[in-house]
Formats: C-alpha cells, sequence, structure tokens
C-alpha cells in the first residue's frame, strides 16, 4: 500500500517512529518495543537510518520487513544520502525491494564531521529524483515548521521543500515541535507556496530534561513558556516529568485533531509505554 492513500480515508492518520539500537547485540530490544507497539494499531511505522557511511548495513530494512511481514503494519524506511553514492543507494534500494518494501522517506541525512561526504547527493531533493526516476517506490519527505537547523531562513526552506515535492514527494512528515502555532503558521506558508501534498505533525513526548536538552539542540525547536515551566517544576522528579511529558503530547494532539491536521506522527523512542499511554488518551479522538 502507498502511505499517501492513507490520507484519502477521510480521517486522521496515526503513525509511529522507531529506530534500530546502535549496537547489533542489542537487536532483539527492538523486537520487544515492536511487540508492546503493535496493538496500538497504527497506520504505519517509520524505521529511522542511523548516520552511515555503511551501505551494507540493512537493519532498517530487516525491521522494516519484520513490521511488514512479521507484524502485518505498514513500515516507512527511512533513507539518507549524504554519506553514499548513487550506486550505493541503488544497493540500498535493491535489499528494500528484496524485502517487499515499497515506502521511503527520503532525507538528506545528518553531517557527520567524522565521515566524509561522498557529494554524489547533496540534498533529499536529488535523491527523491533519483529514487523516483529508478521508479518502484512511493516517496515521503521530511519538513520543518521552525526552518531546517541549516537553511537560511523559513522562506528558503520552503523553496527547497517544494523542490521535493516536485520530484516526487507524496506526503510530508512534519519535524517536531512543542508550540503548535509553529506548526499553524508553517502550513499556512506552505499551503501558500503551492504544496499541496498531506502534512502529518511530528510530536514527541518528552520524558527527561536531558533529551529535550539533546532534541533542542539537534533540531532547533523552541521551546514555550508553559513547556519550560513544566519542565522546571518536575525535572527532579522522574516519574512526574513523564506523566507530565505525556500530557503535554496529548493536549498538542487534541488540538492538532480539532484543527483538522491530516495526521499525528508519535516520535516513540523505542518508549512503548510512552506510546501507549499516549494512544489510550487519543483512540476515540483519531477515530472521530
Amino acid at each position: 500500500m502507498q502511505i499517501a492513500s492513507l490520507f484519502q480515508q477521510n480521517r486522521t492518520v496515526l503513525s509511529l517512529e522507531v529506530f534500530p539500537p546502535k549496537k547489533t547485540s542489542s537487536i532483539d530490544t527492538i523486537y520487544k518495543t515492536l511487540d508492546n507497539l503493535k496493538d496500538i494499531q497504527p497506520d504505519f511505522i517509520s524505521v529511522t537510518y542511523g548516520a552511515g557511511g555503511n551501505a551494507g548495513d540493512t537493519s532498517t530494512a530487516d525491521i522494516a520487513s519484520d513490521i511488514l511481514h512479521k507484524y502485518g503494519i505498514l513500515p516507512l524506511a527511512h533513507l539518507t544520502c549524504v554519506n553514499y553514492t548513487r550506486q550505493e543507494i541503488g544497493q540500498i534500494l535493491d535489499s528494500l525491494e528484496d524485502k517487499g518494501i515499497k515506502n521511503v522517506l527520503a532525507l538528506r541525512g545528518d553531517i557527520n564531521p567524522d565521515i566524509p561526504l561522498k557529494k554524489e547527493f547533496s540534498y533529499a531533493s536529488e535523491l527523491v529524483k533519483y529514487v523516483n526516476d529508478r521508479g518502484g517506490f512511493y516517496l515521503s519527505g521530511a519538513c520543518y515548521p521552525e526552518g531546517h537547523v541549516d537553511a537560511e531562513n523559513i522562506d528558503k526552506d520552503i523553496e527547497n521543500l517544494k523542490l521535493k515535492v516536485d520530484a516526487g514527494v507524496q506526503n510530508l512528515i512534519s519535524q517536531l515541535f512543542f508550540d503548535n502555532t509553529h506548526f499553524y503558521n508553517y502550513l499556512e506558508k506552505v499551503r501558500r507556496a503551492g504544496i499541496k501534498v498531506p502534512i502529518q505533525a511530528g510530536i514527541m513526548p518528552v520524558i527527561n530534561k536531558s533529551q529535550i536538552e539533546r532534541m533542542v539542540t539537534l533540531c532547533g525547536a523552541s521551546l514555550p513558556s508553559k513547556f519550560t515551566k513544566m519542565m522546571q517544576r518536575f525535572e527532579h522528579s522522574p516519574e512526574a516529568i513523564k506523566e507530565a511529558g505525556i500530557a503535554y503530547a496529548v493536549d498538542q494532539i487534541v488540538d492538532l485533531v480539532s484543527q483538522g491536521v491530516d495526521g499525528i506522527h508519535l516520535y516513540t523512542m523505542n518508549n512503548p509505554y510512552v506510546a501507549r499511554k499516549i494512544s489510550e488518551n487519543i483512540k476515540g479522538i483519531i477515530k472521530a
């Protein structure tokens, strides 16, 4: 099934994201996570791609294959390009195709100063065109409600986003954000720019202070006063901050769904407890 077709069913699409463990010896942990996520019955589960340079790493394809064949859930395989040649990307696509994976999230990927760039792909739009020209895959893309950290400004970032969509991206998943106003303002600008594809809101429930500090450093998301006060109030109580983070995410989702968002993409951080708690709270809202 094509992920973009899910948005034609006149309801809010709900998806989850998981990531392969850094150590291959810990691979069993991802399946314990999936065992606990399957009952949520998401529309699809995305699997991230590690910072790379190793086209022989099949963990993303293997996990996506098991999501499809073992759990019966539609998978979305992340694919980054900045550290790969066209030949290596072709090998990865061959592996995905062999495993029955048809949906790919095309990304530039993070710049790692310790890994020399291959320079055959500099932008996600170039990867999208390459995969689209090759054929055989349905393409999703990423978007950034507060602008990509490397973009000159938000308007330039939206220009680049249109290049991706024009190259073949059929739906978009947003970077995390903690203030829904940023998402609504961004959505208005994106639609005004002529980008009409469905856009899911990316929501990350924050369950500890170090997690949010790391995420903000990586993606540049701003923190509203309501959020920072919550973190300050509960930062010394792990249980309290976990429950507060879940409540904050639920509040975001309720508002987004009531405003007619195309979908919710939940960054689970491989934490099934948090994902299940949020799912339980929004199940009726999503169905409605």
